[in-house]
């Protein structure tokens, strides 16, 4: 079984600060180790791992892993430990400092804040910013180039704050769908066809969407939707820690965006325009790999109020949209969808240059009045049902009892 230290080196949840005894080189030595990483520890030996010197620094893989674990433990006072590791180690808090050791230890120190940036909630209370700024003052005597690193990497983290502050509702336009009573008029069809005419370029829009809401998920989210699952359940569990990551799984406003686009005009000819728009746009968003975007759009597409369109469909060539849905095609748990899926990200590993690169940063250049659409006005199933028998009269049976009871109840009619 893996060796872990006595009781004696371990820190507790409680205690901010690490004890200042350390761990014997022997008992080191008895410590589990994988890939250079320690597999099994005490929380002391631990967090000591994570701490670089002036010739030791973590490796990434370590860094990542630990913060992310730790968060189910220690998440507030983690950073406040290692500070005052380094302090301890490197003897920052003496009058005189070895010069040549700290311009060994200044760079890493600050490699490893810039790696600890992926986690920017951690850096949310005053307390912890101050304690990196006490860090840092102490090694900045030695190099004034630390000090202005610091001052990058705050500005960083204060736009990285600022922007999970403003949450995602901005981008998800409003929660509760618009009844059929009030209905959108047809002004904003009509601005569909012009401003948004350019496939290519509302799937860029798109893509900026996804990637903002995506910026919003903080890596702890997916430990805490499953850390308390049942290893019987492949479901998440979610609660209020992970309310950016639940928003964006559960996330349906553009596929339902996409149907009231389609349902609204009062014209087939108006209607078959949309959906050749729309097959467009999923064509692009395949191509540029924003495959969620894809899947909200041909979802949008293939629900009930827009697929009983016969009359509609027939005037559009559906060869393209067959293609789109072959990718999408849940056969063999979403087979082809992941095969494309890891193309797009064997793609992105291996790209030869910075510009292929920046796409993961969305190289696109934003457009406001586009990326707006994204919030306009959607109906509700019930009103897609009725806006669609509106357009295309019902066929049988059970579409003329569903459709009296909805012009009752939405409409008020008898």
């Amino acid at each position: 079984m893996p060796q872990t230290l006595s009781a004696f080196n371990m820190v507790t949840p409680g205690n901010p600060s690490p004890p200042h005894t350390k761990p014997m080189d022997s008992e080191q030595a008895k410590q589990p180790i994988l890939d250079g990483a320690p597999s099994s520890a005490s929380l002391y030996t631990l967090v000591q791992h994570l701490v670089p010197t002036a010739n030791y620094y973590p490796k990434k893989a370590y860094i990542f892993t630990f913060l992310l674990s730790s968060h189910l433990f220690i998440k507030p006072e983690l950073l406040a430990r290692v500070c005052h590791l380094c302090i301890e180690q490197q003897q920052l808090d003496k009058p005189v400092l070895d010069k040549a050791r700290v311009q060994k230890f200044g760079p890493k120190l600050l490699q490893l804040l810039a790696k600890w940036e992926t986690l920017p909630q951690d850096f949310q209370e005053e307390s912890t910013i101050q304690h990196i700024k006490d860090m840092v003052g102490y090694i900045t005597p030695c190099d004034e180039a630390y000090r202005r690193r610091m001052h990058q990497l705050l500005q960083a983290l204060h736009q990285k704050l600022a922007a999970l502050g403003q949450g995602p509702e901005s981008l998800l336009g409003a929660d509760k769908p618009i009844s059929y009573r009030t209905k959108p008029p047809g002004s904003i069809h009509r601005e569909l066809l012009s401003i948004y005419s350019d496939p290519y370029m509302l799937a860029q829009q798109l893509t900026h969407v996804e990637l903002a809401q995506l910026r919003h998920i903080e890596p702890e989210e997916f430990v805490q939707a499953f850390v308390n699952t049942s290893l019987a359940s492949t479901k998440p569990c979610f609660s209020d820690k992970t309310k950016n990551l639940e928003a964006y799984v559960k996330f349906n406003r553009l596929c339902y965006l996409v149907a009231t686009d389609i349902c609204m005009p009062s014209k087939k000819k108006q209607r078959a325009q949309v959906i050749k728009l729309f097959i467009d746009v999923a064509r692009k968003c395949f191509n540029i790999g924003n495959f969620s975007s894809l899947m909200a759009i041909t979802s949008g597409m293939n629900m009930s109020p827009v697929s009983r369109l016969k009359k509609t469909w027939a005037k559009v060539k559906t060869a393209k949209f067959f293609i789109l849905e072959h990718q999408m095609d849940p056969t063999g748990n979403f087979c082809n969808y992941k095969t494309a899926l890891r193309g797009a990200a064997h793609h992105s590993l291996t790209a030869h240059n910075s510009q292929e690169k920046k796409f993961l940063e969305c190289p696109f250049e934003q457009d406001p009045s586009i990326t707006h659409y994204h919030t306009a006005p959607i109906f509700s199933e019930d009103g897609l049902y009725l806006a669609s028998y509106e357009s295309e009269s019902p066929e049988n049976h059970t579409e003329k009892d569903r459709w009296k009871s909805l012009t009752s109840s939405i409409l008020g009619k008898t």
